[in-house]
């Protein structure tokens, strides 16, 4: 079982380690905590000497001075290592944004097509969200709550064994209670996970397509979908609920009782003379520092339960080849270099074939176009074009070059693609022309007006009164579809692409 436990844990701690962890500021968050709880542990015994020695003829202000200095110098370390940790999360969590945002880049565009942007974004936010909370809060805790508990019973034993071993009763019946609430803790978050991406999916599908949603009058069926995907997420938050609110009663219960018992028991020493009112006040003050550490250990093993899920989730994601790298395979100028289609086979899936055998040849110079009903692979032999996917039998050719050893950058830098649905990003029309070329700001004006022009595109935007600075909206939704579709076309021609491959790019 421990072997099991280790095996689970071992994907979270090898991710964390992959990472560039700031280990100077951990180091130092470390020993800060680790000071404020040594500094913690002193507070009761300095409570002790101070009880003991009260009244007010022998008022001791030196000794309250300590005490205060004291919780002063805890506090000023515990701000410093609690920041200090808190940047090691966000470092951390940076640094996991930043591999699956690269990762993702370089993807496929079949994963694409396989998950959902929501899901896809939950996994890049909310997950590394929930790493970096376990780093930067409720491990220092966990570390903290462990050295406390083994100061303070060590502590405790050296005042009075009898009492500490009838203080320790409580301990067990704590962890036989806890441990089951916390695996079933974890059950439940790691379910609000999974649900919690699935429904942010949803949301960002509904609000990305308003427009059809409206005018498609399907306000009621999406509120039925978004009724169902919260419905799901309330149940899981009120299980939620109903553990926590089993757990808090239990914990102020057992307390109470310990609290009861120890002043009792302690009450009758203190009667007898063999214990003093300060030990007394300090083994309570002790008692809370085991209590409440036990108690966030429940905390902290949830969030490792859900850290646990989080990992594998971005693990799955980091572990999908990448798209082959932009720079690998061969440079190569495609100028009057004929494309060759030679018996090219192809499906998304296997019960799903969509090509069949497809042979061809283009001649440079030559255009054609291919005919068929919607459906039929027109889209799909650009995508083989583009290499977003591989042919499942065949070969392209570029001259007597299967396209496949050109490298990546090199094909496509040499292409211009007008896709049919014409996407355009959120920025400005210039953006928009310019989007995936380098030193985009070196690009002149009489240039963009050219190729606006050439595109048919130079009126409308002239009308606007910022022209080439016109903000598009998000996916160009302040533009008609004619109007992105003739960007699209303006954009590809700015490439001076050695082909040109258009999807009923004039449709509109």
């Amino acid at each position: 079982m421990e072997n099991e436990q280790n095996n689970s844990l071992k994907p979270f701690f090898s991710l964390i380690f992959s990472t560039n962890i700031p280990k100077l500021a951990l180091t130092i968050g470390l020993v800060g905590s680790l000071i404020t709880t040594l500094v913690g542990l002193s507070i009761p015994l300095l409570t002790r000497e101070m009880v003991d020695g009260f009244s007010a003829e022998a008022l001791n202000l030196t000794l309250i001075g300590i005490i205060a200095l004291v919780f002063i110098i805890q506090a000023v370390i515990d701000g410093f290592s609690t920041y200090l940790l808190a940047y090691v999360g966000q470092k951390i969590v940076a640094s996991l944004r930043q591999r699956m945002w690269f990762k993702l880049l370089r993807l496929p565009v079949r994963y694409f097509d396989k998950k959902t942007s929501g899901e896809t974004v939950s996994r890049v936010v909310n997950d590394t969200g929930i790493v970096k909370d376990l780093i930067s809060q409720h491990f220092p805790q966990f570390v903290t709550g462990i050295i406390t508990i083994i100061g303070a019973v060590i502590i405790l034993f050296i005042m009075d064994w009898k009492m500490t071993l009838l203080m320790l009763i409580s301990v067990p019946i704590t962890i036989s209670i806890m441990v089951p609430l916390g695996s079933r803790m974890a059950k439940i978050s790691r379910g609000l996970q999974d649900e919690t991406a699935t429904f942010t999916g949803g949301v960002q599908q509904t609000l990305s397509e308003i427009r059809l949603m409206k005018a498609s009058n399907a306000e009621q069926i999406e509120e039925k979908k978004g009724m169902s995907g919260i419905e799901k997420l309330l149940k899981y938050g009120l299980r939620e609920a109903r553990i926590f609110a089993l757990i808090a009663p239990f914990m102020y219960l057992v307390v109470m009782i310990v609290i009861v018992v120890i002043i009792g028991y302690g009450g009758i020493r203190v009667a007898d003379g063999s214990m003093t009112t300060g030990s007394l006040v300090a083994f309570l003050l002790y008692l809370f520092q085991i209590i409440f550490p036990i108690t966030s250990f429940t905390m902290f093993f949830t969030q490792l339960q859900k850290a646990k899920g989080a990992t594998e989730r971005i693990v799955d994601i980091l572990d999908i080849e990448e798209e082959e790298g932009q720079d690998i395979g061969i440079e190569m100028d495609i100028t009057n270099e004929p494309i060759s289609v030679e018996d090219v086979s192809f499906s998304y899936t296997e019960e799903e074939p969509v090509l069949h055998h497809v042979s061809f040849r283009v001649e440079p110079g030559q255009m054609i176009a291919f005919a068929g009903p919607s459906g039929g692979g027109k889209t799909t032999m650009f995508g083989l074009l583009e290499r977003f996917y591989e042919p499942n039998t065949g070969v392209i050719k570029i001259g007597d070059t299967p396209i496949q050893q050109l490298s990546m950058k090199s094909w496509r830098s040499q292409i211009g693609y007008v896709s049919q649905d014409s996407p355009m990003m959120a920025g400005t029309i210039r953006e928009n022309l310019c989007y995936g070329l380098e030193h985009m700001e070196e690009i002149d004006d009489n240039r963009l007006w050219e190729v606006a022009k050439m595109a048919f595109a130079d009126e409308f935007i002239k009308q606007f009164p910022d022209q080439l600075e016109t903000e598009v909206g998000e996916r160009g939704i302040k533009l008609s579809g004619g109007q992105r579709q003739r960007i699209a076309i303006a954009r590809a021609f700015l490439r001076d692409p050695k082909i040109l491959m258009m999807d009923e790019a004039t449709a509109s």
